[in-house]
């Protein structure tokens, strides 16, 4: 994906008489050379591989087939605790405006009923790079410009790279275990999937991994499957990496979303009582919060309102399973459609991503609906 506010410093272009530029949009017969900054062109009639260069001024070029390609040139350098050069990928869906012939992308998540994919990989030794899958997904149907979550699966890692956020657990999917992080690039969300060892190819449902993402409260059904990425991230080096065969296809006929305004909050019920368990997840300037509330009354909350003061120095960017507003250091979060009624001993949670300046603390007290919490 191309990516400019995860660079450290913006990519420049190279001099118009040293690139090998294919218009964007062609199509690919024989194999096709492309070393303009983000050139692009068409394979299947179905796919659009990407040279897509936005994290270094050296030079890249790759060499595209019938059914992938590969890096011929890649003399960028980047420092492995920054960003990569460069995300060269074929893909299905829209990128930047410039979207696949034919896609039906995007599409709800709600109205998928499959999406499949398989990818094969060609590795080489000396270089720092990771082999990543990328799946974009947003609140709209985004044609352009960065979507609010991506998921990444690194199938090889090599050097001392990491995801962005910390790790957060494993999971097993495809028939796998991975190492899980959490994080965001100051542009979007991202949620990444590590493989321990290198994978060459894999034959997998895209939708297990959105699925997984939705279930960690990241997104929605209502959500929007945009694009679904595969290709190379290179810090250092890269020449011979190829995505030698790629193929994607997403099926609508899924079901319909429910309504997306919440029901209106009810006053307390008699006999009312609540805990707020309040778990984080903090790095060097970000975190992650997971907050469950737990009717700990007598009688059924019907739409609930929870109201705290973040601590000085933190600033909410996304939120999931709740509408969360700001205004200074008070947070306001309602319930969704889905959410809103919590009968006696029920629970329900939420959570959001915020930006950190300076130590981390936690809220001392929350209300639920008038009433003050205690807390688990």
């Amino acid at each position: 994906m191309k990516r400019p506010l995860r660079a450290i410093a913006a990519a420049g272009l190279l001099a118009a008489g040293s690139l090998v530029a294919v218009a964007l949009g062609g199509t690919a017969s024989a194999d096709t050379q492309i070393c303009e900054q983000f050139g692009s062109t068409v394979i299947q009639n179905r796919y659009v591989v990407q040279n897509n260069r936005w994290g270094t001024t050296a030079q890249q070029c790759i060499n595209v087939t019938s059914t992938g390609f590969e890096i011929t040139t890649q003399n960028g350098s980047n420092p492995t605790n920054g960003a990569p050069t460069a995300y060269p990928s074929v893909f299905f869906g829209c990128h930047y405006t410039n979207c696949s012939p034919g896609t039906n992308l995007p599409i709800q998540v709600s109205q998928i009923s499959s999406a499949t994919s398989s990818i094969t990989y060609k590795y080489v030794s000396g270089a720092i790079y990771n082999a990543s899958y990328d799946i974009w997904l947003d609140p709209t149907p985004k044609k352009d410009g960065v979507n609010q979550m991506e998921i990444m699966i690194w199938l090889n890692r090599q050097g001392s790279i990491q995801p962005i956020g910390s790790p957060v657990g494993t999971t097993t999917l495809a028939g796998r275990t991975w190492e899980v992080w959490r994080g965001s690039n100051g542009s979007n969300n991202v949620i990444s999937y590590v493989a321990p060892s290198p994978i060459t190819s894999m034959n997998f449902s895209v939708l297990d991994f959105i699925n997984d993402v939705k279930n960690r409260g990241a997104i929605t059904s209502s959500w929007y499957l945009t694009s679904i990425q595969a290709g190379f991230e290179p810090w250092q080096g890269g020449a011979g990496l190829g995505v030698t065969s790629f193929s994607a296809s997403v099926n609508g006929g899924g079901s319909t979303p429910p309504p997306s305004s919440p029901p209106p909050t009810t006053p307390p019920p008699t006999g009312s009582g609540c805990t707020v368990k309040y778990t984080p997840n903090a790095w060097n300037n970000g975190f992650t919060a997971d907050v469950t509330i737990t009717n700990t009354g007598s009688g059924t909350i019907n739409g609930w309102n929870l109201t705290y003061n973040l601590p000085s120095g933190q600033q909410v960017t996304s939120a999931w399973n709740a509408t969360v507003t700001q205004s200074g250091s008070a947070i306001t979060a309602k319930n969704v459609s889905y959410n809103g009624t919590l009968s006696p001993g029920a629970s329900t949670n939420f959570g959001y991503q915020a930006t950190l300046s300076g130590a981390f603390s936690a809220p001392s007290s929350f209300v639920l609906n008038g009433v003050t919490c205690t807390k688990a």
